[in-house]
């Protein structure tokens, strides 16, 4: 492979590829979660406690193995807000996936870019532009339509999504500004342990459980798959530029259809198609928008 082909391959390519890959492993945490909670019971702070509880036991031979070093940072604070946006996102997609069927959940949690490009406009001053504030606007009004706040059908249930989607861009802005000066490793390692003790203490205010039988092989599963996906979440934020990486997130929704239909029998119904079309042609603009932009820098250098 020639040095051209290898940086290519390093730096956008290879972050689509990461994102892809998150996605997909994304899907299967995501049922085997709403099958531990939603079918067999489990409460969703305890599940969501042994997810991460189990994925740090998976990455403590590896922080080991590489020794404390892995954990020096002079990006403590940064690392605690990380955290704590984090466990918020993961208790509110916990409680909506024991609540909605996967396909509304994961369809609702797309407007996760939106987020983030309001973030990276109001804490990074990056500049958005026309035509990305209409894909924001656009962006929110799929979410709108699947919701259907305005028929009864409507359950506050649904909105918890939604919330996790707005506390996960601010997780996944934080994630960019600790890969200027962090590995991916630690970034991982400091987010899986300063997860743990946080959801320890909101499963046992729920009463807490310890899972059993397929409960419990779900949720190792989950463990093991959410490690790799963090890590691979990081290696995409590492190479390319939020708003670059984040459309790509979004080819998981058929995944995650798949998933909830195979495991499950949930079909999409009602306003989800044309809500999930409007979200995922707003995430295309952002990308055409963000090519335009960088074909524009590399002819001015």
């Amino acid at each position: 492979m020639t040095s051209s082909s290898s940086g290519a391959f390093s730096g956008p390519l290879f972050a689509a590829l990461a994102m892809v890959g998150a996605g997909a492993c994304f899907a299967l945490v995501n049922g085997a979660l709403q099958a531990s909670t939603m079918q067999l019971g489990v409460p969703s702070t305890s599940a969501a406690f042994w997810q991460y509880a189990l994925g740090l036991l998976i990455a403590l031979p590896w922080v080991l193995r590489r020794g404390l070093s892995s954990l020096k940072t002079r990006q403590l604070g940064w690392h605690l807000l990380r955290a704590a946006l984090a466990v918020v996102g993961i208790q509110l997609w916990v409680a909506g996936l024991a609540r909605v069927e996967i396909w509304q959940a994961i369809a609702l949690v797309m407007t996760s870019p939106f987020f983030v490009i309001i973030g990276a406009k109001l804490f990074f001053s990056e500049k958005v532009g026309a035509v990305r504030w209409l894909a924001t606007i656009a962006g929110f009004s799929g979410g709108m339509i699947i919701l259907q706040p305005w028929t009864e059908a409507f359950h506050w249930g649904a909105v918890l999504p939604v919330a996790a989607a707005a506390f996960w861009a601010g997780t996944s802005l934080v994630t960019k500004k600790l890969t200027a000066t962090e590995q991916a490793d630690s970034i991982t390692v400091y987010l899986l342990l300063l997860l743990t003790p946080v959801n320890a203490l909101l499963a046992l205010g729920d009463g807490g459980i310890v899972p059993s039988g397929i409960a419990l092989w779900l949720l190792i599963g989950a463990g093991v798959l959410t490690v790799v996906a963090n890590y691979l979440l990081t290696l995409a934020y590492k190479h390319a530029d939020a708003t670059f990486v984040q459309p790509f997130d979004h080819l998981k929704l058929p995944l995650n259809i798949a998933v909830g239909f195979l495991a499950f029998g949930f079909a999409p119904s009602g306003a989800f198609w044309p809500g999930a079309l409007v979200i995922v042609g707003a995430s295309l603009l952002v990308m055409l928008d963000e090519q335009k932009r960088s074909a524009a820098m590399s002819r001015a250098a």
